[in-house]
This record gives structure tokens, C-alpha cells and sequence, in this order.
């Protein structure tokens, strides 16, 4: 009887201190898991953040076994163009963007992924811009103060409207067009129209309301942002009419915070796979954004011969500019930009 007590004493003792330990453990592991907070300001339910953001994001937490998390914000902690900084200055420790939102020079090598005519498949455009750019142009020296996480161009560039069919070059002219800054508003300045920069966000009150006549956008903005009731005519173009350079960045200083092998593992899942990816996901939004515009009746045609010949006129002359530009920072942009449309093909 004796016996079978200090069995039963001891037993519960040792299942304590087993209890215990196991606590200790679990408080120690959580105790290492470091979070990483990521500023997102497109909407929640955007293609780009359910196909790649977040993906990533849980892939992070996976590939470093739950020592790093990201936490992707439901709100914004700036708007749009000041993404870049928030990450540089520490305020959010990863973000993304548009490189045409931010207007000083300092992404002058990344106007390379914003041309006319790149790529109709946004996959093989995505890693040509990953490997070009991110290669030959050296985008991490344009990206100071922050570790180059991914690079990812969207869709062939269109150009939606509410008045008329862009048939002559002339039909350009009066119309109020939402641009994202960078090489398309001088672009669509040059062919005629008058710009209006602003964010996505925007777009939709503001076409609405009859603010802007139309938008440069891929097709998957149609569906993204709702603006199919309020676009009649959609023109195409080979290879796009331009495209837009996105960014994927973390503070320097918390990147140098993993450790060597958790560094390894977030690069495994980003870079070009991540540009592979992102390009995936944009065609799938392009299809059904091209989908959402048909059912409500916008009417898709081709860039006549008239409007492709004037808009190569203005997209040779902006090359050239901006090859001199690059030339003089000891870069052939000329040479890299025939080496990423052969890549986009």
C-alpha cells in the first residue's frame, strides 16, 4: 500500500515536471518565432494579394519552420507611393509597389519593365524583368536601404475609355486619362490626352463620377476594381501598350536580423520564382478581367495601324532617352532592353 502511495506521489511528480518542461519548451520556441510586418495597400481580396502575397507570406512561416511570420496589415500604414520609404525608413518591415509611383530618379533603371511592346504572357515578361533588371541592371544598388525580395511586371497595358474608339492617332486628344506616373503618362501626354495620376483606389469614384474619360490598365483591373460598367471601348496592343515594374522589399536592417539559414530559405521562395508567380497570377486576373468586361459589353478591338505607328514613333524616341540616361550611370540599356524582350518571348 505504502508502495503504490509513493509510486502514485512520485508518478505525478514526474508528470509535473514533464508538464513543466514541455512548457518551458513550447514558451522557448514561441520565444524565437520573429514577426515581420508587411504594409499592403492594394484591397484584401485583389488577385496580387491572395495569389502572391499572402502565399508568400505563409511560405515564409514554412520554409523557416515558424522561426519567422509575416503579418500582412488590414490597413495600410501610408498610401501608395510612399511604400518604398516605408520599408527603406523601417516604418514597415516589408512592402510592395510600383516603382512609377515614386518620382525622383532614383528607380531610373526600372523604366526598363514599363515600355511599350515587352510581352503578351506576363510569366516570361515577370522573369525576363527579374533577370534583366535585377541582373545586368543591378536593381539592388536602385533599392538602398532595403533587401530586393522580387521584381514582377503585370499584364500588356490597355487603353480603356468611356467616349470613343481610338482609331486615328487624333482620338486621343481631349481625353482625361488616370495614368501610374512613370513612362505611360508621358506616353499617353505625348499621343494627345491629358493625365491624371492617382492610385487604384481612386479609380473607381473617380470614373464613376465622370472626373476621367478612362484608364491605363491591364484587363484584370476591369473585374479588380469594378470598372466594366463604366468602360465602353478597350484597345490592345502587341505586346502591350506599356507595363508596369513592381517591387517587393524588407528593411535592410531586419533582413540582416535572420539568420544565414532562414535568409537562404525566404531567397529560395523569392526572386524568380516569386517573378514567375506574380506573372501567373496576372494572367489569370487578365483572363478574367477580359471575361467580366464582355459580360458587360465593353467592346475589345486592336490598335489600328495608324495608332501602333504613331505609338512606336513615341516609344523609340522615350528609348533612346532613356538609354542615354542609363549610359551615363556605366549601363546599356539599349542592349538590356533587346535582351528582355527576346527573353519575354
Amino acid at each position: 500500500m505504502i508502495k503504490q502511495i509513493a509510486n502514485s506521489l512520485f508518478g505525478g511528480l514526474s508528470c509535473l515536471a514533464l508538464s513543466s518542461v514541455l512548457a518551458v519548451s513550447s514558451t522557448a520556441t514561441t520565444a524565437q518565432a520573429e514577426e515581420y510586418v508587411l504594409s499592403s495597400w492594394l484591397p484584401p481580396t485583389h488577385p496580387i494579394v491572395t495569389g502572391v502575397i499572402q502565399p508568400w507570406a505563409d511560405q515564409v512561416a514554412e520554409v523557416t519552420e515558424g522561426r519567422v511570420t509575416v503579418r500582412i496589415l488590414p490597413r495600410p500604414l501610408g498610401p501608395p507611393p510612399a511604400h518604398f520609404d516605408l520599408a527603406a525608413d523601417g516604418i514597415a518591415d516589408i512592402t510592395y509597389g510600383l516603382h512609377s509611383f515614386t518620382t525622383d530618379d532614383r528607380f531610373l533603371r526600372s523604366r526598363i519593365g514599363q515600355f511599350s511592346f515587352l510581352g503578351d504572357d506576363a510569366v516570361s515578361t515577370s522573369v525576363a524583368y527579374w533577370r534583366v533588371y535585377g541582373g545586368d541592371l543591378d536593381a539592388a544598388a536602385e533599392h538602398e536601404r532595403t533587401h530586393l525580395l522580387g521584381l514582377w511586371v503585370h499584364g500588356p497595358g490597355m487603353f480603356h475609355n468611356n467616349q470613343h474608339r481610338i482609331d486615328e492617332p487624333g482620338d486621343f486628344a481631349g481625353l482625361k486619362i488616370r495614368v501610374p506616373g512613370g513612362y505611360i503618362a508621358e506616353l499617353v501626354e505625348d499621343l494627345g490626352a491629358t493625365t491624371q495620376f492617382m492610385g487604384p483606389g481612386e479609380v473607381f469614384e473617380k470614373l464613376s463620377t465622370g472626373v476621367i474619360d478612362g484608364v491605363t490598365f491591364p484587363a484584370e483591373a476591369l473585374r479588380a476594381f469594378n470598372l466594366s460598367p463604366h468602360i465602353a471601348y478597350s484597345m490592345s496592343v502587341p505586346g502591350g501598350l506599356y507595363n508596369t515594374s513592381w517591387f517587393m522589399v524588407m528593411n535592410e536592417d531586419r533582413w540582416a536580423d535572420l539568420s544565414d539559414a532562414d535568409r537562404a530559405a525566404i531567397s529560395a521562395i523569392s526572386g524568380e520564382v516569386l517573378a514567375e508567380n506574380a506573372g501567373r497570377v496576372w494572367n489569370q486576373a487578365d483572363a478574367a478581367g477580359l471575361a467580366d468586361g464582355e459580360a458587360h459589353g465593353v467592346e475589345f478591338y486592336a490598335a489600328s495601324d495608324a495608332v501602333l505607328q504613331r505609338v512606336q514613333q513615341i516609344a523609340s524616341a522615350r528609348e533612346a532617352e532613356w538609354a542615354e540616361a542609363v549610359a551615363a550611370q556605366g549601363f546599356d540599356g539599349a542592349a538590356a532592353l533587346s535582351a528582355l524582350r527576346e527573353l519575354a518571348e
